[in-house]
């Protein structure tokens, strides 16, 4: 069932009395859940060419390797799961994501992996995944693809996406702003813009409330006074917060000027948070680092900074229960 609402009114709604997130189990919940499959920026880490410390380093030891930004979805009692981007590394995320959700059947002998996809917008590392699904990979029967009108008008007008829904391997579907969609009778979804570069189109960020817990999946977005809303309101109003921490500091692109990727950096998150009550400061976990971002070695300054700050690196494999 979808719930058309305002976007203020749906984010009231969903959003309720909240503490800090508890540590992730074990092993999967038996309620509904979200599993981090992925915390890199577009394009992973190791980033393609890059011979760095950061990346050689990543190439050496696999468990400093992170791939691209994405989370799961689940609900254990239906079987269903319903995933929030489909990056590059799609393939390897599928094989992560095993054994969260029911036994995926079909007719046709290639089912679709996910009740539903939610696209925040086309860069690459949020919808080229797509392309697994089509005849060259998967060929995957149809798949519910969500998005705002102008992400499905892309995916719709512009091959290769065009071929996808041409031969049913996807099903677009318009998701507006401020629009619960519910996947089960206590669990939702909702949609909200951020500003970021909307080339194609435009950016969506994602509240997903389940039965006891709300969680914010924001992977990118422009500075945060760019913003009309405010993040540290947001965040007090949810219990877990996945939010772009895709550079560390001014200055980490060498070559390059920063103002040209005006994503938030972690230093200013920090700062933006540092006279909030802990228990909000230790709902914010950062994903979507760049290669560059020294806060993807867990065992640098920069990660040990961020945890005296009372926050998070959110790690991979994470459970996250809702």
């Amino acid at each position: 069932m979808i719930r058309s609402r305002l976007a203020a009114a749906a984010a009231s709604a969903l959003l309720g009395a909240c503490a800090a997130a508890a540590p992730a189990p074990a092993g999967p919940p038996s309620g509904a859940y979200v599993l981090v499959l992925g915390t890199a920026q577009d394009a992973g880490l190791p980033q393609i060419a890059c011979r760095k410390p950061c990346c050689e380093g990543a190439r050496a030891d696999a468990t400093r390797r992170r791939l691209v930004a994405s989370v799961l979805i689940v609900d254990p009692r239906s079987g269903s799961r319903w995933l929030i981007d489909a990056t590059p590394d799609l393939a390897e995320q599928v094989e992560r994501a095993r054994g969260h959700g029911g036994e995926r059947t079909g007719e046709g002998g290639r089912p679709a992996l996910f009740e539903g996809i939610f696209l925040t917008h086309a860069h690459l590392g949020h919808v080229t995944g797509l392309l697994q699904l089509g005849p060259e990979a998967y060929a995957s029967e149809p798949v519910p693809v969500h998005g705002s009108a102008r992400m499905i008008a892309y995916l719709e007008s512009n091959p290769p996406w065009s071929l996808l829904v041409e031969r049913g391997h996807i099903r677009t579907l318009t998701l507006a702003v401020g629009e619960e969609l519910e996947l089960a009778e206590d669990l939702s979804i909702t949609a909200f813009t951020v500003p970021h570069r909307d080339e194609f189109t435009d950016t969506y960020a994602y509240l997903v409330r389940g039965p006891r817990r709300a969680l914010l999946c924001l992977p990118d977005i422009d500075k945060w006074g760019r913003w009309e809303r405010s993040i540290t309101e947001l965040v007090a109003e949810v219990d877990v917060a996945l939010v772009d921490g895709t550079f560390y500091a001014d200055g980490e692109v060498a070559g390059r000027s920063m103002a040209e990727i005006p994503h938030p950096f972690i230093v200013e998150t920090m700062a933006l948070f540092a006279g909030r009550p802990a228990a909000e400061r230790a709902r914010v976990r950062f994903f979507h680092l760049n290669h560059s971002n020294p806060a993807a070695d867990p065992a640098g300054e920069a990660a040990a900074a961020i945890e005296a700050a009372g926050m998070a690196v959110a790690a991979e494999g994470e459970i996250i229960e809702l």
